[in-house]
């Protein structure tokens, strides 16, 4: 997994106007907490953050800290809903050895069966990792399925120590067949017909 060295700064500001002046100074307010430590108010740089939140679950070894270096995985990332910069981030502290639970993304590779067609219900999983050894994706390869074939969580290949912290027995993805979509499709209209000549 990806870990990346990130400068912090103390924060004694607070509040709306604030965290625009710090926004405008190209930097993003952040907390960082756990282990039952005091929430910390810090900056970070917001070009290399934005950077590194590229990567799912990146691992941050903060500097700069009052402390020393802390390790800490992005937790929740407030971002503007129209313009897509960063407004926040909370930061969770961890160490190395200790398990946590987080998303981890599902990717498909291959091609989809001739014939078939891909259903994907969930685009990540839930699972628990060591903090310093948290998968970025888990892949599926469509070519060793078959029409009418299903994947569920507990189907994945998942590297070493990883476990399952969700429902392992969660759909992932199918693949139907395009008969069957075609068919469902059908009888979709002819029930629309029929509610129609109805009214």
């Amino acid at each position: 997994m990806s870990e990346v060295r990130i400068a912090a700064e103390p924060r004694s500001e607070f509040g709306k106007g604030a965290a625009r002046r710090t926004r405008r100074a190209g930097k993003v307010p952040a907390v960082l907490y756990g282990h039952g430590t005091d929430p910390q108010h810090i900056t970070l740089p917001g070009h290399e953050l934005m950077l590194a939140l590229k990567t799912p679950n990146v691992l941050l070894r903060v500097s700069g800290l009052s402390g020393g270096e802390e390790l800490a995985l992005p937790k929740d990332v407030q971002r503007d809903p129209l313009k897509g910069f960063l407004e926040h981030v909370d930061l969770l502290l961890v160490k190395r050895g200790e398990k946590v639970v987080i998303d981890v993304p599902v990717v498909t590779t291959g091609d989809v069966p001739s014939g078939g067609q891909l259903a994907q219900e969930l685009t990540t999983v839930s699972l628990e990792a060591e903090a310093t050894h948290i998968p970025t994706e888990i892949t599926v390869d469509l070519g060793t399925l078959e029409e009418g074939s299903s994947v569920l969580v507990k189907d994945l290949t998942l590297p070493r120590g990883v476990t399952v912290a969700g429902d392992p027995e969660a759909l992932v993805l199918q693949i139907t067949g395009v008969s069957v979509v075609a068919e469902e499709a059908g009888e979709a209209a002819e029930g629309e017909a029929a509610e129609a000549s109805a009214e």
